[in-house]
């Protein structure tokens, strides 16, 4: 039991120690105790999981009450069972192979301390959310990741462009966290109680599926999981969030916060089960983000922002799985795409850390022999993203894709939406990899991935390739899975469209027999190329919507008379204090002088008032 508290106090102990030297810790020294921490908490996880494996029994850690006000005693309280052991699996053991990356990726950077300062702090943050027994608990680790995020999107902040990315992510996202808190508000009204267990059970018991009320708090829940899981209409942030270190990136879309809103629906499923309005919503919600994105990530030319819309597409392909009830399905996807998705990332980040910063990838090209680990990693990770068979992707995306099929009236169309995703899937993860990896070279690398980069990138492309065969101890958290017959023929297609995405991104980009460029010959299709590049125009929508007149009407209230009220105080203040000020010309006499009228002064009104 004791193990269960250390595992998020290693990195919160790192994170105060690390803020504490105030930047002066030793580079070698910080590295070791920021990454090292997340290691003794994925060695404890381990332990975990091995006695939970072992007896499949729940456990509960209570620490402390956090406060009392009448009835409502929310507790520090942690809970354990096969999902929290999966979430906290993939948090610090991807978690730890992401620190271990950026000794090597930051060491050169002066403010290396500070990077794990956050780090760390957002591991613990999220660890804190997943491990939660209460929604309000839950909320603190949530809020917690959304700071984390801020800094560490605008870690390097003297470029304005990485301010405002980082203030974009904080914001958009905390549209989101107002519709969760509201929700956390109803159902504390309703139900009596922010115990997840218990409020569930209290919930089943006093609602009937279909209620208003259950759908009215789940759709608040909903709103909270879309803006941290970069979801429709709130998934804008996401693309800009790479102006951070690409192992910030790399935390951020594989391990940490763009899952917490598939854990978040997951965890509430008995919640969600009461309400299927809301449950068709996050299929549809889940299928449109996937194809948008999916589209968007065609057209792009940056290697971080391709990799910035798949994850948008994969987290869409989770609450797919999800709003058709799939639930160990989607944790299952989240699990793989978290071991694929951090070697993509990373992978990345090798070739720009190698290529004097590029990102761009027509300026990329003959990689292929020149950083072999790097391609090798990228080649099995794509594949993985792709989901061709027998990689770990292929397996997750698989289980979706058959689940939506087997639900009935919408299911057929679902699953032909999630086949069509998983054709341009395909097709933008090996048009990235021949374009960045084949060909003529363009920019020659000026160096080689150390250790601290390669070690934890075979290790990634070894769980890219057997994740898939893991068996996750879901038994018992979620309700068991109908029995579904599925037609032999949609299963061939579903493994047979990957493979079709993988042709037809060879034919394109690196056989020639179908050129890219007489397919954007005409204006149509120009016109249309660029719109997905834009992200279907969705910001520049927000910023005529939004954020111009926002900005508008700042600037046309800056002189409110509200304002000017108070100004006119201020003044006065000011005006008395200049005249109060010759008074204080230093001589005793006038002192002595006024401190006697003064006297007789006040002796006169007592006088005056005496009966």
């Amino acid at each position: 039991m004791n193990t269960i508290a250390l595992i998020p106090l290693f990195p919160l102990l790192s994170a105060t120690l690390l803020i504490m030297s105030a930047g002066r810790m030793p580079r070698h020294i910080a590295a070791t105790i920021g990454a090292g921490s997340v290691g003794l908490s994925a060695i404890c996880v381990a332990l975990l999981a091995k006695d939970f494996l072992a007896d499949g029994q729940v456990l509960e850690l209570t620490l402390w009450t956090w406060m009392s006000v009448g009835d409502f005693a929310p507790r520090i309280a942690f809970y354990i069972d096969g999902l929290t052991i999966v979430m906290m699996s993939v948090i610090t053991g991807v978690g730890f192979l992401i620190h271990l990356y950026s000794i090597e990726f930051m060491w050169e950077d002066e403010s290396i301390c500070r990077y794990f300062t956050y780090m760390d702090l957002f591991v613990a943050a999220m660890l804190l959310l997943v491990m939660a027994d209460n929604l309000l608990l839950l909320y603190l680790g949530w809020e917690g990741v959304g700071v984390c995020s801020y800094l560490l999107v605008g870690f390097w902040y003297k470029d304005p462009a990485n301010g405002a990315a980082a203030r974009k992510a904080f914001i958009v996202t905390r549209i989101g966290d107002t519709a969760m808190a509201l929700g956390l508000f109803l159902l504390l009204t309703e139900l009596g109680t922010l115990d997840i267990q218990p409020m569930m059970i209290a919930a089943n018991s006093q609602w009937q599926t279909g209620d208003a009320l259950p759908i009215l708090a789940t759709a608040l829940l909903l709103g909270g999981a879309v803006g941290k899981s970069a979801q429709l209409p709130l998934h804008t942030w996401l693309p800009d969030a790479m102006a951070g270190p690409t192992p910030v990136s790399a935390l951020i879309h594989a391990a940490t916060m763009v899952t917490a809103g598939v854990y978040l629906i997951a965890r509430t499923y008995g919640l969600f089960l009461l309400a299927p309005p809301t449950m068709e919503a996050v299929a549809w919600i889940g299928l449109a983000t996937l194809l948008i994105a999916g589209f968007t990530a065609l057209a792009q030319n940056d290697i971080k922002r391709i990799l910035a819309y798949s994850t948008i597409s994969q987290i869409g392909y989770m609450f797919l799985a999800l709003g058709v009830g799939a639930f160990a399905s989607g944790i299952f996807h989240l699990m793989t795409h978290a071991f694929f998705k951090a070697l993509l990332f990373l992978a990345a980040g090798a070739v720009i850390h190698c290529l004097h910063h590029e990102h761009n990838i027509f300026r990329m090209g003959g990689l292929r022999t020149r950083l072999p680990i790097v391609f090798l990693s990228f080649f099995i990770g794509s594949a993985a993203l792709a989901a061709l068979p027998f990689t770990s992707g292929f397996y997750s995306k698989d289980a979706i894709l058959l689940s939506a099929w087997a639900l009935e009236d919408i299911g057929p169309w679902l699953w032909a939406g999630g086949l069509l995703g998983a054709l341009l899937t395909s097709i933008y993860s090996f048009r990235l990899v021949f374009i960045v990896f084949f060909g003529e070279a363009k920019t020659e690398p000026d160096r080689q991935p150390g250790w601290k980069m390669a070690g934890p990138l075979l290790l990634l492309c070894l769980l890219s390739l057997v994740g898939g065969w893991f068996a996750l101890p879901l038994a018992g958290v979620f309700p068991a899975a109908a029995e579904h017959t599925v037609n032999h023929a949609v299963e061939w297609i579903s493994i047979g469209t990957p493979l079709l995405g993988l042709l037809l991104a060879y034919l394109m980009f690196l056989g020639g027999q179908l050129s890219v460029d007489k397919m954007v010959a005409s204006s149509g299709a120009r016109a249309l190329r660029d719109f997905w590049f834009s992200g279907w125009r969705i910001d520049q929508l927000y910023d005529v919507l939004w954020v111009t007149p926002y900005k508008k009407i700042s600037y046309w209230m800056r002189n409110e008379p509200v304002d000017a009220i108070y100004n006119s105080i201020v003044a006065a203040n000011q005006w008395a204090h200049h005249r109060l000020l010759v008074l204080q010309n230093g001589e005793l006499r006038w002192y002595a002088t006024t401190m006697v009228v003064g006297l007789i002064l006040l002796l006169a009104v007592m006088l005056r008032n005496a009966p």
